[in-house]
């Protein structure tokens, strides 16, 4: 989803002393519709009537998310347009939750909250699981990754349909010239030439590189690079927790 910044302005912004970080970040910047159910391993986190959370299945019976996503939440699978009857969506309620023990919500540390759902949904050509790290390795600088979400398209209108656009990540030297508090559970990404990059109703959304989950969508600025917890070094604690 495009930002009203125009690209021309980013140098400008980078010149100004930052401000607060936004922890709940909301929409795809600089993107475009997705084609439908070309990400099946989505989910939509709908807490108290909102919408403005995403996740990913990453077991049968398991979704994961940002730790500051945490609520009374009901989950919705194989969704494209949200408002819509959609005979591919599955709705499921939560019957666990499993945040990091670690987490903190003022740095942010430990982002990622597992959901245990009340029973496995149904696994079709709507509804998927997508692939985690196989290593706690960090990912290169350059690596291409790609986001979606369904948050803000614009300042004022939220996406009714799937949203996505291309990142890469930036090198952990570079991160920490925006980010000084990065630590080895975090990772950059954005655009390096346009305002590519996720905000507040995409929180929770997966950052996919090369068809692998590495990163859940957690806070940043109003302009890249974004910061994504790093899935690959919380692999110990997320099998421990899945039990497998």
């Amino acid at each position: 989803m495009m930002w009203s910044l125009c690209h021309t302005l980013l140098p400008l912004l980078l010149s100004f002393p930052l401000a607060q970080p936004d922890a709940l970040r909301s929409h795809i910047i600089g993107g475009h519709e997705a084609k439908p159910h070309s990400r099946p391993y989505m989910a939509i986190l709908k807490r108290d009537s909102s919408l403005d959370c995403g996740g990913f299945l990453v077991a049968p019976q398991w979704v994961m998310t940002a730790a500051h996503c945490l609520d009374d939440i009901t989950v919705i699978l194989g969704a494209h347009e949200i408002y819509a009857f959609e005979e591919s969506q599955q709705v499921i309620a939560v019957e666990s939750y499993h945040i990091h023990p670690e987490y903190n919500r003022v740095t942010s540390s430990n982002d990622i909250l597992l959901l245990k759902l009340a029973f496995k949904p149904v696994l079709n050509k709507y509804v998927q699981i997508v692939r985690l790290p196989e290593s706690s390795s960090d990912l290169p600088g350059g690596t291409p990754c790609s986001i979606a979400g369904w948050g803000l398209i614009d300042q004022r209108r939220m996406a009714e349909k799937l949203y996505e656009t291309n990142i890469t990540i930036y090198s952990r030297r570079r991160c920490l010239k925006f980010w000084p508090a990065l630590d080895d559970g975090m990772i950059c990404a954005g655009g390096h030439l346009q305002l590519l990059d996720s905000s507040q109703g995409d929180s929770g959304g997966p950052m996919i590189c090369g068809g692998v989950a590495h990163g859940i969508v957690s806070y940043g600025y109003d302009f890249p690079p974004g910061v994504y917890a790093r899935i690959a070094h919380y692999l110990p604690w997320i099998h421990k927790v899945m039990g497998s």
